[in-house]
């Protein structure tokens, strides 16, 4: 046994198993994720039912079922529903009714007992709507302009319907891109003419240059109202399409309700889905999850605007803190005078890898916001205040708080890797005539790529996860305006973002409605979580190619 324990083998196989458990467990936790998430997307079937209320009154009730679960009967009498004094367990179900315009709740419990059998109707339909969450109940008619068009009876009522839903989808597409594009330039376009017009007053120019900056002005004005008119007159014609379809709807109870297909998202009858046309779905659900922007608190629509600023402020971070980590640590390490000096900066700069995140976010919001950006504003906005421009929490100042929050990291692993090279390949070129600027530029630096690669990769990990500080320096709840567009200079610095973080944190813990907003966590985790994996690889990937670029030289 003391061979045994000698050897070493002990040790491996508590090594492999030590891996191999975390490898089970992350994988594990992924696999939850995934189930919990990306099955929200699936669409299920809607089940009918009769249930007997606390007053022993019966109802009809519609709806998804979510889950189950078994509580003391007790508990249940407690609550005021009716229980056999011989039962002492008694399973009750949560229900997704939608209908939040109708019923006020659109999720439910409901008790096993006294429930009847449950019916899965095939013209039962989940209507996904833009406000008031989902709609579960049967078609009436559909309605065009206040008269009905057709019954639900009718053979092509299905068809028709389907296709008047795609052309509100299409026609709210329009008016989404004429708003935000077209009005959007002009409204850009104003206000540049009105802080031009500012900046003037505040240089003082003589009254005949204002005159006649104030008759180009007026033109430009009259040029831009003129547009405005114009396409304000194409979208309000698009809002009068728009309006003309209404869809009758009956609810479980009997209550028949009108809904404007302008409201309507996507209209699908679960229960007459085969296994390919739910998966259709699926994908199509998934996709408008990844690419669309958040509804109704952000607890339906998609994440494509905090995707976006995730990923818009990772690469701006690695753009501010890879020259500025590798510049100083070849400093520290090639040509600062070693002795007690440097050791204090070493320690200060390892010591600042463990200051919680949210230290960083208050110096941010102090330093860079407030005092830096206050600064931009009154060298080179002047015009723009008191509202400010640089001098409020935005992309920017987000992505430089990252910066500093990573800055030792990166600065550790480059260290690292400069003080791998061999002497002998720093001697040789000196040896061969290269001065020390040479060899360290053309040389050393190379070598060490790959670990300036993996501080980066380190940054990145850290970087995109990050939510405290970034709750004080930019990120927000909300923000469907992405930092980019066709104004100059196009990327928008100054602009506040949304965070997959933030989003998860907000969703998870400030949303009005739990019970729907709970499967978006998941899914929106396992969005961040694949993210991050898709930018470490992407700089796994580089890394690895300047690796064996320069194996050779470093052998």
């Amino acid at each position: 046994m003391k061979s045994w324990f000698k050897s070493g083998a002990p040790w491996i196989w508590l090594n492999g198993g030590a891996v191999a458990l975390c490898v089970v467990m992350v994988v594990g936790l992924i696999g939850l994720i995934a189930i919990r998430g990306f099955g929200h997307f699936w669409p299920a079937d809607v089940m009918q039912t009769t249930i007997i209320d606390k007053s022993g009154a019966e109802h009809t009730i519609l709806g998804e079922k979510v889950r189950s679960e078994t509580i003391p009967a007790a508990v249940a009498r407690d609550g005021g529903y009716t229980v056999p004094d011989d039962v002492e367990l008694v399973t009750r179900y949560l229900v997704k009714q939608g209908n939040r315009d109708v019923s006020g709740r659109d999720f439910n419990w409901y008790m096993e007992t006294g429930m009847g059998e449950w019916a899965y109707p095939e013209n039962a339909m989940v209507i996904e709507r833009r406000e008031w969450g989902s709609f579960y109940g049967f078609p009436v008619a559909l309605q065009e302009n206040g008269k009905v068009l057709l019954s639900a009876s009718d053979e092509n009522f299905w068809h028709e319907l389907q296709e008047r839903v795609e052309r509100s989808v299409e026609l709210h597409e329009e008016i989404n891109h004429i708003e935000k594009v077209d009005i959007g330039r002009i409204n850009h376009a104003l206000e540049r003419m009105r802080l031009d017009r500012r900046r003037l007053e505040l240089e003082g120019v003589d009254s005949a240059a204002l005159a006649e900056a104030e008759a180009e002005f007026a033109a430009r004005k009259a040029e831009l109202d003129a547009q405005y008119l114009q396409v304000k007159g194409e979208r309000d014609k698009l809002y009068r399409q728009l309006g003309r379809d209404t869809l009758v709807a009956e609810v479980a109870s009997g209550t028949q309700v009108n809904i404007p297909l302008q409201n309507v998202v996507r209209i699908t009858t679960p229960n007459a889905l085969g296994v390919v046309a739910k998966l259709g779905q699926y994908i199509e659900r998934f996709w408008e999850f990844l690419t669309d922007e958040p509804r109704e608190a952000n607890t339906e629509g998609g994440i494509f605007p905090a995707i976006f600023g995730t990923v818009t402020m990772v690469l701006v971070m690695s753009i501010i803190v890879t020259p500025f980590g590798v510049l100083a640590a070849i400093y520290l390490r090639e040509y600062a005078k070693q002795g007690p000096v440097l050791r204090l900066i070493r320690i200060s700069v390892y010591n600042l890898a463990g200051v919680p995140s949210i230290v960083y976010g208050v110096f941010g919001l102090g330093f860079f916001v407030y005092f830096l950006g206050g600064s931009i504003d009154e060298l080179f906005y002047p015009e723009s205040l008191p509202a400010p421009t640089f001098g409020t929490p935005g992309l920017f100042w987000a992505s430089l708080t990252l910066a500093l929050l990573t800055l030792p990291v990166v600065i550790v692993s480059t260290e690292e890797g400069l003080s791998r090279i061999p002497t002998t390949i720093r001697q040789g070129s000196l040896a061969l005539g290269a001065t020390k600027a040479e060899t360290l530029w053309k040389v050393v630096v190379p070598l060490a790529t790959p670990a300036m690669m993996t501080g980066l990769i380190l940054a990145i990990a850290r970087a995109a996860g990050e939510v405290a500080p970034l709750m004080l320096v930019g990120v927000v709840k909300l923000a469907p305006s992405l930092p980019i567009d066709g104004n100059y200079p196009y990327l928008h610095l100054d602009q506040k973002i949304m965070h997959l973080g933030f989003h998860i944190y907000d969703v998870g813990f400030q949303s009005p409605n739990v019970e729907a907003a709970r499967p978006l966590v998941y899914a929106t985790a396992l969005t961040l979580v694949l993210l991050i994996i898709v930018l470490n690889l992407t700089a796994i990937r580089i890394r690895n190619s300047l690796r064996e670029k320069y194996r050779s030289a470093s052998d």
